[in-house]
């Protein structure tokens, strides 16, 4: 008999918001020993002053120590996999070996490369529009729209066949869910670097435009075959998961807000401010990555040792009364950009950028092309156990 998985206290929501004990957490002693998806403990860390404490000194909360440490390792896998896993994966590592990597790719993800890039992602967000158009409601707004615009946007900056997407979807949806067996996320894992392992040799035979190629051209004497497969696997993953899961429940949250998806059409110039508080309000990834303590640390009054794992919950951070004012209302006309979305510090989103580009062409697109936008059913299946919270569909009318 299969034993219910139970989900951890910091991935646990009501619909759009974390649940009410973890804002007592956060406005009461601010920390609290949990046990973590992957059944060991951690301590959780809910205030925003201490999550951006916590993201901002690398030296004291180490990413790569809970790989070292064999906390977060998949069962079954050798020494030997574990390490091929993780090369390239930016985010299992600290500087300098995180530095080293992240330098390469940073100019690729600048404000002024994405504007170069968004004529493009306007045409693909109006190729969709017109479909749903043509085929006419209803739709599902995640699987015509929210998911293959991030999707066929990271596959062209990369190299990827977009004619590959379902199966790299259909993986990466079940990797990033914790209700699953280690081992079967693992056996996932073995099979996206198996995939990207085949574009990483085509692009090092042929080397492109793409992102793929350049890494090949420019550094491909630094970078060994493993980094280049990790590098990949991770962009492709976090490149369409994050931006469509924001797309579909950030339609939704402004539709069950009248008042705010109002003020948009009306005033459409407040896209960057709306896009700001959406990814405030509605904080998609849960956490950040888990860190190890390399020394003994005090985070809200609580000393912590030497070696232990520290999770934070960015849901609550983010609502935290000291970032924002009645921070549980979502407020369009706020735009704080200091919220804790895309993470703080050294590990602070890559792709923020092109995230906030796509965001900001698509949603006031949407709304435009469907005034009259409508979710028809209340029974929505939102994605609980995933990395990336958000929902498995979005049936909408006009």
């Amino acid at each position: 008999m299969t034993e219910t998985p139970v989900l951890p206290l910091y991935m646990r929501r009501d619909e759009f918001n974390p649940i009410p004990e973890l804002a007592e957490l956060r406005d009461g002693p601010g920390i609290r020993k949990v046990t973590t998806a992957f059944g060991v403990p951690a301590w959780l860390v809910s205030r925003f002053a201490d999550v951006r404490f916590v993201f901002g000194n690398p030296d004291l909360f180490s990413n790569q120590r809970a790989q070292d440490l064999g906390l977060l390792r998949s069962p079954g896998l050798s020494e030997e996999e574990n390490k091929r896993l993780r090369a390239g994966q930016m985010l299992a590592f600290d500087p300098p070996d995180h530095t080293r990597l992240r330098r390469m790719l940073t100019p690729e993800f600048t404000v002024r490369r994405m504007r170069r890039l968004e004529p493009r992602v306007h045409e693909i967000v109006t190729d969709h529009l017109d479909a749903m158009q043509r085929t006419g409601p209803p739709a599902d707004l995640v699987a015509d729209f929210a998911l293959p615009i991030p999707s066929l946007v990271i596959c062209e900056l990369l190299g990827v066949p977009y004619a590959d997407r379902a199966d790299f979807q259909h993986r990466s949806s079940r990797v990033l869910d914790v209700s699953l067996p280690l081992d079967q996320r693992a056996e996932l894992q073995r099979e996206f670097r198996a995939y990207m392992g085949e574009l990483v040799a085509r692009a090092k035979a042929d080397p492109g435009e793409d992102l793929l190629g350049m890494l090949v051209r420019e550094h491909g004497a630094d970078l060994s075959t493993d980094e280049l497969v990790g590098i990949a696997n991770l962009l492709l993953i976090a490149g369409h998961e994050t931006t469509s899961n924001m797309l579909s429940l950030g339609t939704l949250a402004l539709l069950r807000h009248p008042d705010q998806v109002g003020l948009l059409r009306a005033e459409p110039e407040r896209i960057d401010a709306a896009v700001e508080e959406l990814l405030r309000w509605l904080s998609i990834v849960h956490t950040g990555t888990m860190k190890v303590t390399t020394t003994e640390v005090e985070i809200a009054g609580q000393t912590i040792g030497a070696g232990e794992l520290v999770v934070c919950t960015l849901a609550a951070a983010n609502r935290d009364p000291a970032l924002a004012e009645d921070p549980e209302r979502l407020d369009i006309t706020r735009g704080l950009a200091n919220h804790l979305a895309f993470g703080h510090g050294v590990h602070h989103c890559l792709g923020a950028p092109l995230a906030r580009m796509e965001m900001r062409t698509a949603f006031p697109a949407l709304l435009r092309r469907f005034p009259d936008l409508r979710v028809v059913t209340d029974e929505l299946d939102f994605r609980a156990f995933s990395v990336v919270y958000g929902l498995r569909a979005l049936p909408v009318a006009w």
